[in-house]
């Protein structure tokens, strides 16, 4: 080991439109929302990750909270590049203190219907933050690579990836995506659904935080469960008196909310395996499908695919970080993985 290996660090980040997750050395080290807050007048960064969470939709003017990620993809370049950059400060201070070393080596998660502008846009973010050398990796590889599959076998496997910003829906056979459909439909727009709900039907105003709150706490795509969560108790504005109220909502309340957006998904799904090459069908009918990211928890989901699809669904263990675990595999294997990598 070199000096110079002492002040330069390999990281992997999976730069999710709702959380921020970064590897180093084959463990998670951050794993923060995707938000930061700013100072209106200066446009320093005030905080990042959880503590700016705490503060969004609760501001004064002064200051700002930015979500710099919409639908996958960077919508905002300077809040993105001044995220990452705290995100990866978070990991030296315990370590360093006031010194923080270079990342060297970085790879970046982007959804697989990306355009050239928004991976040039992912890229640019990492290099001003230091990073030497910077590859990305589409997503449902990385999923494919963190739930264990051996994504060079000829044999298809269909990945099923639900994320905060998009849902990415691949066949892999051969370290190569095949056949595959991006739609930005996904645990955001749920949020959405959810909001939107409470106003129609209790006339009650809620924030994107408790919307978030809901879909975790009685979050469902089916109206009858083998084991139902109790009901949530939603605290938000009435729309008529304008006083804060309390309104208890079930989880088959919220499987009517969600239904338009899961209906969108399963169509993606059937499309997917509408334009897969038929031996690669026969092994999807064999292996089934593997969902995985944060969509995945909603109760029901594996059931109604099932029925809807007829194949096996599995659900990845931990599938909030399938992605992240197989960018850090991908990481740490660079040159076993060099084919998956884009530059």
């Amino acid at each position: 080991m070199s000096i110079l290996d002492f002040f330069y660090n390999d990281v992997a980040v999976d730069l999710g439109t709702a959380n921020t997750l970064i590897i180093q050395n084959g463990s998670i080290v951050v794993d923060e929302p995707s938000i930061i807050a700013l100072d209106r007048t200066t446009n320093k960064m005030i905080a990042v990750g959880r503590k700016a969470m705490q503060m969004h939709e609760k501001t004064h003017d002064n200051i700002k909270t930015i979500r710099p990620l919409k639908d996958g993809v960077i919508a905002d370049f300077h809040a993105a590049e001044h995220m990452i950059r705290g995100m990866i400060k978070m990991i030296h201070t315990a370590k360093w203190g006031v010194l923080t070393p270079l990342a060297h080596r970085m790879i970046i998660c982007i959804p697989s219907g990306i355009t050239d502008v928004e991976k040039r846009a992912v890229r640019d973010s990492a290099e001003h933050t230091g990073a030497k050398e910077v590859y990305m990796i589409s997503e449902p590889i990385a999923a494919a690579i963190g739930i264990g599959i051996d994504i060079e076998a000829p044999v298809g496997s269909m990945i099923v990836d639900i994320g905060g910003g998009t849902t990415e829906i691949a066949v892999i056979a051969l370290s190569g995506i095949v056949c595959d459909q991006s739609i930005r439909v996904a645990g955001d727009v749920f949020s959405k659904d959810i909001l939107d709900y409470m106003r129609r039907k209790h006339n009650l105003l809620i924030g994107e935080r408790t919307a978030e709150k809901i879909k975790i706490g009685v979050g469902a795509v089916l109206e009858e469960l083998d084991a139902p969560p109790d009901d949530f108790e939603v605290r938000g504005r009435d729309l008529m008196t304008g006083i804060p109220k309390v309104v208890r909502v079930n989880y088959k309340e919220i499987a009517s909310a969600l239904e338009k957006s899961v209906l969108k998904i399963e169509e993606a799904i059937l499309k997917a395996l509408e334009i897969s090459p038929p031996e690669l069908s026969a092994d999807i009918y064999e292996n089934g499908i593997y969902l995985t990211g944060g969509g995945a928890l909603l109760r029901g989901l594996d059931k109604r695919l099932a029925q809807r699809t007829q194949l096996p669904v599995h659900i990845a263990e931990d599938p909030l970080q399938a992605v992240a675990r197989g960018t850090g595999v991908a990481l740490k294997n660079l040159h076993s993985y060099k084919s998956v990598l884009m530059t």
